[in-house]
């Protein structure tokens, strides 16, 4: 019988797959209900109703029933939305249904809670289910630039927040901080980092501020009520770029701080190219050589779940073993410890003569100071690169091709 030239695409594929080790997996999930809408946020949420948390429940246990894992469980990560806007009896639900898959002995379980949405009762459902991994969301201690970021609960709230989780006993903490708000003074960020170390958290994220479009602060800067001042956004970084380490905190990623012990796992898995299942509206999944994005409408999304219905999809792509592991050399270059050529291509089951051009165009950024070598093919930034790191992202070729 003879084969069209799809089915022979979908044979050589299967066989790239076959061959390639299977990697660890991780889980995302997105829980999309927010109460209000932070200005500078442009992640996919929905204002919470009965009727809108029972449809995302249901949509989820048939997602988890079509398209469950293959394998143990290593990361999971909850984010949103609001995830801690579920009360405890929802966030018990929501835990036994992640709980529903095999985790493995030493998993990391992150969840993203807001100041104002954490009480002990919350707290005691999810250290029940197995979460060991709070991120919370500070951004800032300042209430101007809360205010300025549209952030509703007063400061207070963070003290009080973070206490409960300590005293519920979670494994780790992360606090996320923002800078380059309108306004915002190198001596500003200097007093958030500061009254952030007072708590001394295990681990800070800080990201600076982007104007993304359908936000507040997009309108913002249309208006020209803001403006973006790159020369600017370079000095908050290189301030917590000395600062932060100094004083116990280790960077591993341009953004990501930790103490010893204490880098997200989930971070590392997912920059390392490694596979995770996305379950929810706007979640994104890599997973069995594809990569796709689930629509950003809860209802649709829901629908499309039920038997017989088809999953409907925002992206969807099938990648080459190539392409994988040019974005694993692309998101490697943006941690501290860099990538290994070697490494990556044994990972991705390629030859190196593949990378000589990435090669040449690394070996002309040490050339330049904007990143060190050390022999054979490993190569990092320099903090000069750091700061170039998005630029130095978009230049970088593509693996050669024969």
């Amino acid at each position: 019988m003879n084969q069209t030239g799809e089915d022979l695409d979908t044979l050589v594929l299967n066989k790239e797959r076959a061959g390639r080790k299977k990697l660890a997996l991780g889980l995302y999930f997105h829980v999309p209900f927010c109460s209000t809408t932070c200005d500078f946020c442009a992640f996919y949420q929905e204002k919470p109703s009965k009727k809108g948390i029972e449809s995302y429940f249901r949509g989820l246990e048939m997602e988890l029933s079509r398209f469950p894992p293959d394998r143990s469980i290593s990361t999971i990560f909850v984010g949103g939305g609001t995830p801690g806007l579920l009360q405890p009896d929802d966030l018990d639900r929501f835990c036994n249904l992640v709980n529903s898959a095999d985790l493995e002995k030493d998993y990391e379980w992150s969840i993203e809670l807001a100041p104002s949405e954490i009480n002990p009762e919350k707290l005691d459902v999810l250290k029940g289910h197995g979460v060991n991994r709070i991120s919370m969301g500070v951004q800032t201690f300042n209430p101007i630039f809360m205010d300025a970021l549209g952030r509703k609960h007063p400061v207070e709230k963070i003290y009080q927040a973070y206490q409960s989780i300590r005293d519920a006993g979670f494994q780790s903490v992360n606090l996320d901080l923002l800078f380059g708000a309108p306004g915002q003074s190198l001596k500003d960020w200097e007093s958030d980092l500061a009254q952030a170390l007072e708590l001394q958290p295990d681990h800070l994220s800080t990201y600076c501020l982007t104007f993304e479009e359908d936000t507040a602060m997009f309108l913002r800067l249309s208006q020209g009520k803001a403006k973006i001042d790159p020369e600017r956004e370079a000095e908050f970084y290189e301030f917590a770029w000395n600062y932060l380490p100094a004083h116990g905190y280790e960077q591993y990623e341009v953004s990501n701080y930790a103490k010893t012990g204490h880098a997200c796992r989930h971070n590392l898995h997912t920059w390392g190219m490694h596979e995770w299942i996305g379950y929810g509206p706007s979640a994104c999944t890599q997973y069995q050589g594809a990569r796709r994005k689930n629509i950003a409408n809860l209802e649709s999304w829901a629908e499309g779940m039920k038997a017989g219905n088809q999953p409907t999809y925002m992206e969807e792509e099938t990648l080459k073993p190539e392409e994988f592991a040019h974005d694993a050399i692309l998101f490697g270059l943006r941690m501290n410890q860099g990538i290994s050529i070697p490494t990556i291509a044994q990972q991705f089951d390629l030859s190196q003569n593949l990378f000589s051009e990435i090669g040449k165009f690394l070996d002309r950024l040490v050339g330049e100071g904007l990143a060190s070598k050390e022999e054979p093919s490993d190569y990092s930034l320099t903090g000069k690169g750091r700061i170039l790191c998005d630029a130095i992202a978009c230049d970088l070729p593509g693996l050669t091709t024969f």
